[in-house]
């Protein structure tokens, strides 16, 4: 079956309060003391609340578990002037009082209590979210979001991952099984790292190499009228019904081309979605098809090299323009180019 098809980064805007009288010798604990009253005049209307809050939210987070603003600025490593005049533009923006004064040390109110649940909430995402992509893109240990074809899952794909491991066994990999069109789709969408496909794609915005190219055979079932044969040119198959891939599928649009060469519109009796399959329905006596060469061979059927037209696909390596390979991504992709002429299994 095909498969199930299958961050914005956060500019920070710090919004300086010009107006704001400077307390020449109050302490900073007095300063959040005092500006935490509710002024629903110095709220805005509309704010943009990310860009608003996010400089300001590690600092919050930070006082709150230490109850403390001279605490909390030691570790932060930040001045305990900075750290303070982030609270109460904090508390300024928001029109809510996050802290209450008792005695040296500060105490979150109720509106502090249920705005830090949220807080901390989103920071460990952000922590998750930072890790997550450090992780992925780390030389050793990263992640290559790979797509292929069908016809190249069950010998070609699994080879080249072996001998790739082999010097990098720490690289993981998130590979997507799909037909042509898809996996070029999720290629564009940024989705796909790299992609194993065929035909070779010429078109803006993506960048494609040949690496090899894989002779079709004309699969015919056992005790067809050409089966004793080995050789055989296209345009004798042309009153045969034809068994093939469903548009959309490189390999049907190989096929369409080829058959048109020969001079012919192929009858189309059966369409799928998986080449082995299509090999079933041959045996079954159903039809023909163009096919590559199976990975084992398949009982019921025979197997002919096609003379002319030339029967072949293109099998290449393609990824987007301008994409910024992590060094994972960038290996890979060196050893996939290094395996130019001798991609498939001999």
């Amino acid at each position: 079956m095909r498969p199930m098809r299958a961050s914005a980064t956060i500019v920070p805007v710090v919004h300086e309060h010009r107006s704001e009288p400077r307390a020449a010798a109050t302490s900073d604990d007095n300063r959040i003391d005092r500006d935490a009253g509710w002024n629903a005049d110095l709220a805005p209307e509309r704010p943009d609340w990310p860009a608003v809050l996010t400089p300001r939210l590690a600092h919050f987070a930070r006082v709150a578990r230490h109850e403390h603003v001279t605490r909390a600025a030691l570790e932060a490593g930040v001045p305990q002037s900075t750290l303070s005049r982030a609270i109460v533009r904090l508390e300024r923006d928001l029109g809510v009082a996050l802290f209450a004064r008792r005695g040296r040390t500060v105490a979150l109110t109720p509106a502090g209590r249920s705005f830090l649940a949220s807080v901390e909430s989103a920071l460990a995402d952000i922590e998750r979210a930072a890790e997550a992509v450090r992780a992925d893109a780390d030389p050793e240990s990263g992640r290559v979001a790979f797509g292929f074809l069908h016809t190249m899952g069950s010998e070609t794909v699994p080879g080249l991952l072996r001998e790739f491991r082999a010097g990098h066994p720490r690289v993981r990999f998130q590979l997507v099984q799909t037909y042509g069109e898809a996996m070029l789709e999720r290629l564009r969408a940024g989705e796909l790292d790299l992609c194993l496909t065929s035909p070779v794609p010429d078109e803006p915005g993506l960048v494609a190499r040949g690496l090899d190219e894989q002779r079709l055979r004309l699969v015919v079932p056992e005790g067809h009228r050409l089966a004793r044969r080995r050789r055989v040119r296209l345009a004798e198959a042309a009153d045969e019904a034809f068994v093939t891939l469903e548009p959309g599928f490189g390999l049907r649009r190989i096929t369409d081309d080829l058959c048109a060469q020969a001079g012919f519109r192929p009858r189309v009796a059966f369409e799928g979605e998986e080449a082995e399959t299509l090999r079933g329905l041959v045996a079954a006596g159903l039809g023909v098809a163009l096919l590559p060469p199976p990975a084992f061979a398949r009982p019921g059927v025979a197997e002919l090299v096609v003379t002319a037209p030339r029967a072949a696909r293109d099998i290449g390596v393609a990824w987007l323009e301008g994409h910024h390979d992590t060094p994972p991504v960038a290996a890979f992709k060196r050893f996939l180019l290094s395996r130019r002429g001798r991609l498939l299994p001999a």
